[in-house]
């Protein structure tokens, strides 16, 4: 799972990078390239029975929110800062357990109810709303997160029917389509071998952090591992020093250990609720 999250804090480094010369629907187009190579790879050695589902609706809705959020992303991440873009996505598990309680009927008591309240708090102090501090794309980073909750709670409802590798083969194809139809209105081709390495990279290691974070889910619990997220925030910064020459100040410091500690305070209570109902 760390693993996985350090290929995607490169992934998103080199984005925000090619985001000087490239549209983000090209860039976020050739991160699910590598995705879709994968599964038409696996279409091949598996044949067509991949695709057998009983929801193909909420397959294909699965991959259509995990396109916007991506692309919303790197929309954002143009204008923000690498390390507060980050801290300020961490809002995501909050919004999976608040639509966890509302879409899905999950039990969540006063404590959990508590860190979510915590994380926004968190979160504001990282954006400070009129104060001019962070730029307005960081709205879009909240919408990116909201996005991506769903996508998790269409995952949930889903692991009950459908096998890993549809999910990620329906992601892949339904994204992939959903990107390439606007791509012709922004392509362009790489100028230099630097913007070709970039994008092949981004292609490559997508494919490879969303394999291990794959695998981790199957091999451990996901309240387990799920906190290791949490260690882009490290990433992060050390890519947005060493690369953009950007440095996180001390009031997002203060705000993103706020929502570190809340959400894994939630991932605890999750654990620990799972623990008490047997699961």
């Amino acid at each position: 799972m760390a693993a996985g999250f350090f290929l995607f804090s490169a992934v998103d480094t080199q984005a925000k990078f090619l985001t000087q010369t490239l549209h983000p629907i090209q860039i976020v187009w050739t991160r699910q390239l590598g995705l879709l190579i994968g599964v038409l790879f696996l279409l091949r050695l598996r044949g067509l029975a991949v695709l057998r589902t009983s929801t193909p609706f909420l397959q294909m809705s699965r991959g259509a929110l995990a396109a916007s959020s991506a692309t919303l992303f790197i929309v954002a991440v143009s204008f923000v800062p690498l390390a507060d873009a980050v801290a300020i996505s961490f809002v995501a598990p909050f919004f999976v357990t608040m639509l966890g309680a509302l879409i899905l009927r999950e039990p969540v008591g006063i404590r959990r109810w508590s860190a979510i309240t915590v994380g926004f708090v968190g979160t504001l102090i990282v954006i400070r709303p009129g104060l001019g501090v962070i730029h307005p794309a960081a709205l879009l980073l909240l919408l990116a997160a909201l996005l991506f909750a769903l996508r998790q709670i269409l995952s949930r409802m889903l692991s009950g029917g459908d096998r890993t590798e549809t999910t990620v083969a329906y992601t892949a194809l339904t994204g992939s389509l959903l990107l390439t139809i606007p791509l012709p209105f922004f392509w362009q081709w790489p100028q230099s071998w630097l913007e070709l390495a970039l994008l092949c990279g981004i292609g490559t290691l997508a494919a490879a952090g969303e394999f291990l974070i794959i695998r981790a889910l199957e091999v451990g619990q996901a309240v387990v591992v799920a906190p290791m997220q949490y260690s882009m925030m490290i990433w992060g910064t050390f890519y947005g020093y060493i690369v953009f020459g950007q440095f996180p100040d001390f009031w997002t410091w203060i705000g993103a250990a706020i929502i570190v500690a809340s959400g894994i305070y939630t991932f605890y209570r999750e654990r620990k609720v799972m623990k008490l109902s047997g699961a």
